[in-house]
């Protein structure tokens, strides 16, 4: 039997799963090895890396992102670049580190810095796109606002992340959705980095449909989707209301229905809402009237100050005690204090049917109630700045992007093996399961 696999990426480091390796283990690792291995590693007086973000093309390759902040901060304050490199081999082995765009380091300049990434890779073709944060303006500033925005570019590969085209900008695009919006007109947003969501059912044109969600002031938290891989972007929704008003940075999923998760970053847990289609061909439907604060819910996800990023991950798996197929939810959260102890809550969805009677009046109270609650902990993230993302791979196990700003950290075979009763992945259509 073989577990699902957690890695970690560190901005920093890469975790595979012992504290010492050899050759061997790295490039077949066992469920009982935890591999390190520093990818974006910051060194004491030198240049800090920050914000991860990680793909993986459909021939396998990890493509991992990172800040790279010779201004020594948060985008927006000067010259942010973004670095990748590639791996062939799940992880084992890397490239020697890529620049995928730079700032110019101009102050006012629409192009002095590029950063918090957001990154997918097109299930069907050899296209990924990062959607990034770009010029130098600063979220939280009075000074940012709908005249001089956080900007928005995007890139795409053609190659599968290999080489990267120039930036385009795209800020007008997106922020004229919400101009005529009832709530006013966005001032400052991003795109929430990490992973943007890539639908595994609809499919309009030429590609299956993106979804991303965005940190805006004010009004709360947004959510777009685009038809053309990134090109342009649309409201998923109603443009007068915001799915979660209170919500920071934020994250999408889809359910096994189609139907859309939205999962923000609060104090003391996340807000989690639902868009329900009408018609997915057509982008109608609506989210739910208000979003679930989950630390308030039966058995809900608690993060104390939780005062950093997250991922919410669905993957195929099956159920050891009735050996049948799941859908398993997997959110990362700091368990605190702050941004201490990094750890996954799980759980079971009803079904992984698509056309199924539970979706019929399936809500928000009823994802986040109940065994949500149960979780994996990373003690090893004891670090103050940890983000996590996680990842599905092409061969069914799952990986974890993990941002530290120095130390490292490992998850062993001891917090997998509470997950263990969902302990075989499943094959979706065009997969091979684990052997």
């Amino acid at each position: 039997m073989r577990l699902p696999f957690l890695s970690l990426l560190l901005a920093g480091t890469l975790t595979v799963g012992a504290q010492t390796t050899t050759e061997a283990q790295l490039l077949c690792p066992t469920d009982d090895d935890a591999v390190e291995r520093p990818l974006f590693k910051t060194l004491p007086g030198k240049t800090p890396y920050r914000i991860p973000a990680i793909a993986v093309n459909r021939r396998g390759t990890l493509i991992a992102v990172s800040d790279y902040r010779p201004c020594g901060g948060d985008i927006g304050f000067g010259k942010v670049d973004l670095r990748y490199r590639l791996s062939d081999n799940n992880g084992a082995t890397w490239s020697r580190e890529l620049v995928l765009t730079e700032g110019d380091g101009v102050n006012g300049s629409k192009t002095c810095g590029y950063g918090d990434a957001a990154i997918v890779s097109d299930r069907s073709s050899d296209e990924a796109v990062v959607v990034c944060v770009t010029g130098n303006t600063v979220y939280g500033h009075g000074t940012t606002n709908r005249s001089n925005p956080n900007r928005v570019a995007v890139l795409h590969s053609r190659d599968g992340g290999h080489t990267w085209s120039q930036p385009v900008d795209i800020t007008e695009q997106v922020y004229s959705l919400f101009d005529k919006s009832n709530l006013g007109p966005v001032d400052a947003m991003f795109f929430g980095s990490g992973r943007i969501c890539q639908s595994k059912l609809v499919k309009v044109g030429r590609y299956y449909r993106l979804y991303a969600a965005l940190c805006a002031r004010p009004g709360g938290n947004r959510v777009v989707y685009s038809d053309d891989l990134g090109r342009t972007w649309q409201a998923l929704g109603d443009i007068h209301t915001s799915p979660a008003p209170n919500g920071d940075e934020p994250k999408v999923e889809e359910l096994p229905n189609g139907d859309v998760l939205l999962s923000s970053r609060v104090s003391g847990g996340r807000l989690f809402n639902i868009f329900h289609y009408l018609s997915e061909h057509n982008a109608t439907g609506a989210w739910e009237q208000q979003p679930v604060l989950s630390q308030k819910e039966n058995g809900g996800i608690k993060a104390l100050q939780n005062s950093t990023n997250g991922e919410i991950l669905l993957v195929d798996a099956r159920d050891n005690a009735t050996h049948r197929p799941v859908c398993l939810a997997l959110q990362s959260v700091p368990l605190g204090p702050g941004r201490a102890n990094v750890g996954i809550y799980y759980k079971a969805l009803p079904t992984n049917k698509r056309r199924a009677p539970e979706w019929e009046h399936y809500t928000a109270k009823d994802f986040e109630s109940d065994d949500i609650g149960q979780r994996i902990q990373h003690h090893g993230a004891t670090n103050r700045r940890a983000h996590c993302f996680l990842l599905r791979r092409r061969n069914l196990r799952q990986g974890r992007l993990l941002h530290q700003y120095v130390r490292s950290a490992h998850i062993g075979a001891h917090h997998r093996r509470k997950i263990q009763r969902f302990a075989h992945p499943v094959a979706t259509q065009g997969e091979t399961p684990l052997s």
